[in-house]
């Protein structure tokens, strides 16, 4: 196709979505892209990491030094964010946020390597919104009863007079569509304007560009990767609400 997975290639600057290969599966043409191999290069790093990260605490050592202690500091700043917000539910869910929120961020990170971020692929943040989707209504359904849901659904109204529930239902679909828009929306805008200023400015846009990189690739993806993720908490916390799971025996 003569694209790369670069944004910048010379004095080619690209930010569109490219096909990179091409095959038949099951007589439909299905193309590998761009975002597929900035996906595989994002989970190589993730898993790269994992693996050393693995190694090293089972190795730790009581003073913790180096890598070590990296990797301390990063399940115990994320352990910290999620108790803050789902509070005695953290433990269940918090291997769910802490790998989306780590996925997130190195996503909107690629983009120092030159790499078009995943995250700019609606493709990607539309799943995840999803995922978030379904785990909010099934714990909405496994600690809430038929007709606290319902009583809930049909507010402000009593539930007998049910004319608020279209907009409530409506309500309730949004909620992945906001999700996956708003980070999408928000890493695709700062991939557009960073390809725009080497495109226009051309030799001129050497070194100064590098702040609008600290704030469109670090600032700004720290950001909608914390903003997703405390959402994505507060929505389930709320689903949950004061129902209390069956006691096992």
């Amino acid at each position: 196709m003569g694209h790369g997975i670069l944004l910048t290639q010379g004095a080619d600057i690209d930010f569109m979505i490219h096909g990179i290969y091409k095959y038949s599966f099951f007589g439909h043409e299905v193309w590998i892209t761009t975002s597929h191999v900035c996906i595989l290069i994002v989970m190589l790093i993730l898993v790269i990491f994992s693996i050393a990260a693995n190694r090293a605490i089972k190795k730790a050592h009581e003073v913790p030094g180096g890598f070590q202690n990296v990797v301390e500091l990063i399940v115990e700043k994320l352990q910290r964010m999620i108790q803050g917000i789902m509070g005695n539910n953290a433990p269940k869910f918090f291997n769910y946020i802490a790998t989306v929120f780590i996925f997130i961020l190195i996503s909107n990170f690629s983009g120092l390597l030159g790499l078009r971020p995943p995250t700019a692929d609606y493709s990607v943040t539309l799943p995840l919104g999803l995922l978030t989707f379904t785990l909010i209504h099934v714990n909405q359904f496994k600690h809430n009863k038929l007709r606290d849901i319902w009583k809930d659904m049909c507010s402000p109204l009593p539930p007998w007079l049910p004319l608020w529930l279209p907009i409530n239902l409506i309500g309730e679909i949004a909620v992945p569509v906001s999700l996956s828009l708003r980070l999408f929306a928000n890493i695709l805008s700062g991939v557009v304007m960073m390809a725009l200023i080497y495109g226009l400015l051309g030799w001129f846009a050497t070194i100064w560009p590098a702040a609008l990189h600290v704030y469109f690739d670090l600032f700004s993806g720290a950001i909608q990767t914390y903003v997703f993720c405390m959402l994505s908490m507060t929505y389930i916390s709320n689903a949950i609400g004061d129902g209390t799971p069956e006691l096992e025996g």
